[in-house]
């Protein structure tokens, strides 16, 4: 009987020891860096051609179709605008002249809102908010026969300075000046997935760009404006009775992405 209760007591004792084993432990720090992202593809000729060697083509323009693709990934609110420049600064710049100079009324300072732009998708976040007018470039070209000209209705927004962004009344491709939110930046997202949950899908991320010039008879540019709406047309810029120079005219289309300010 002895025998069986120390036994029994050292079973016990050796049964309340095993619950007070050490315990060890270490920490390590996990850092998660978000940086901003944006990426802009574009899929375009490194040189568009407009060469007008008829006269139904002065008259009645040149149309390039989806001569330029535009495709967006952002990880923040962002801004697209598309600016004209130049190393003249806000003309064309002249490479050749023809003709022996073009006669007396010939004008070799052509206002780059010579070159209208059409794009496809619209612009979903425009300015009335913040008090803008001109938004973007979705508005049909007009009929270069029969239409009596809007001036800058499609004309691009051009700079000297072309990495400062475009103002309130300024176009854009999407997004817009301002701080006003849900109406003037556009959301992170991409043109490779759909987002239905905040109302995108890849068309706010994918641009159609087609360019038109139409020099007119006499060649004034009468499309040619600013984004207020004021006329360029060479007559307007000069004085009646002046038309453009014969010869080759050259000049840059930037489109800058940015995250939405």
């Amino acid at each position: 009987m002895k025998k069986c209760f120390l036994s029994f007591a050292l079973v016990a004792m050796f049964s309340g020891l095993s619950f007070g084993q050490l315990i060890d432990e270490k920490n390590v720090t996990v850092t998660m860096d978000l940086q901003p992202v944006l990426q802009l593809h574009m899929t375009t000729p490194d040189q568009v051609d407009f060469v007008f060697d008829d006269i139904r083509e002065y008259y009645s323009g040149i149309i390039k179709y989806a001569a330029t693709i535009l495709k967006v990934s952002s990880s923040v609110t962002w801004d697209l605008y598309a600016v004209g420049t130049s190393q003249a600064g806000t003309i064309w710049d002249q490479q050749m002249t023809y003709s022996g100079g073009g006669g007396a009324n010939a004008i070799s300072a052509l206002p780059l809102s010579c070159l209208e732009l059409h794009q496809y998708e619209a612009n979903r976040y425009d300015a009335n908010a913040a008090g803008g007018t001109a938004t973007d470039y979705s508005g049909l070209f007009q009929d270069a026969q029969t239409a009596a000209p809007v001036v800058g209705q499609n004309s691009i927004f051009y700079s000297a300075t072309p990495y400062t962004a475009p103002g309130v009344d300024q176009k854009y491709i999407q997004g817009h000046s301002g701080t006003v939110a849900g109406d003037d930046g556009a959301p992170g997202g991409s043109y490779l997935i759909a987002s239905p949950g905040v109302g995108q899908d890849f068309t706010d991320y994918y641009f159609t760009i087609d360019y038109r010039i139409v020099p007119g008879l006499p060649a004034i540019f009468p499309f040619a404006g600013d984004n207020l709406g004021n006329a360029e047309d060479l007559e307007t810029v000069n004085a009646a009775g002046a038309y453009a120079n014969p010869g080759v005219y050259t000049m840059n289309v930037k489109y800058i992405l940015l995250e939405d300010q």
